[in-house]
């Protein structure tokens, strides 16, 4: 699979150390042999860039902050369409303490077609088979034989957080991310035309992650302004996707 992962680090929002975690969480959970990564830089700091460094793997360097999805889209540009690559989109925040968890998530794709989108899911999230609503989730064993390890998920009507993965046939059918500004909705708006176009949204039971972004201070603020500011736009898009009035597929300009 293709994991890219978008990254504002400055000086100001002190994100370079939660980049750093992230980077190592993934040198100690994914076999890089099967599967690679991809770093898209908005006009980070030189403490990042360090990081960059001694990883030692692809970075696309943008020099200006130029949204999530936007980011996300230049390096899924690069996927081996022809080979039917997933993708997956990560967020700089999270720690996964699974080893394996990218296997696992392209043995789901493969054991059932019919999966568009698969998350690793926060505890914070409240989706659960007791709730009702949009909220309410079922839980599901995938078809396996004799032999094969079990995999449980969770169906959901909107696969939230901060590590999502991608079916090469849903992205065959919907193309890229979409945002209406430089923060927040692309996972929302995503899963909405997932389901549109007949695919299923659901999360990796059994992964555990941890979500590093403290939830206070200047950045969180500016994350919480972007996406008031174009709550409205998030809103006519996802009713135009779900009325069938606007198409589900969408180019790379986000």
């Amino acid at each position: 699979m293709l994991i890219v992962m978008a990254v504002w680090d400055t000086e100001k929002n002190g994100r370079t150390s939660l980049t750093q975690e992230t980077l190592n969480s993934l040198r100690r959970t994914v076999d890089w042999l099967r599967h690679r990564l991809i770093i898209v830089d908005n006009g980070s700091c030189w403490k990042t860039f360090d990081i960059y460094r001694n990883w030692g793997g692809t970075v696309i360097y943008n020099g200006e902050n130029v949204g999530t999805a936007k980011a996300v889209n230049q390096a899924w540009l690069y996927r081996s369409t022809g080979e039917h690559e997933h993708a997956v989109k990560i967020d700089n925040d999270v720690r996964i303490h699974q080893v394996g968890w990218a296997d696992l998530m392209e043995e789901a794709f493969e054991r059932d077609p019919s999966i568009g989108i698969i998350g690793l899911k926060r505890n914070d999230l409240d989706e659960a088979p007791w709730q009702e609503g949009g909220f309410h989730s079922t839980l599901r064993m995938l078809p396996h034989e004799k032999g094969q390890r079990w995999i449980v998920i969770e169906e959901v009507e909107h696969v939230i957080g901060t590590c999502q993965g991608y079916n090469s046939a849903l992205l065959d059918k919907i193309g890229y991310l979409v945002q209406p500004g430089l923060y927040g909705f692309d996972d929302s708006l995503a899963s909405v035309r997932a389901k549109v176009a007949g695919f299923k949204r659901v999360f990796l039971c059994g992964i555990d992650i941890d979500h590093l972004d403290p939830g206070v201070g200047e950045y969180c603020q500016w994350k919480l302004e972007q996406a008031n500011k174009h709550y409205t736009a998030y809103k006519i898009m996802r009713a135009e996707y779900e009325m069938g009035i606007r198409e589900v597929w969408e180019n790379a300009d986000g």
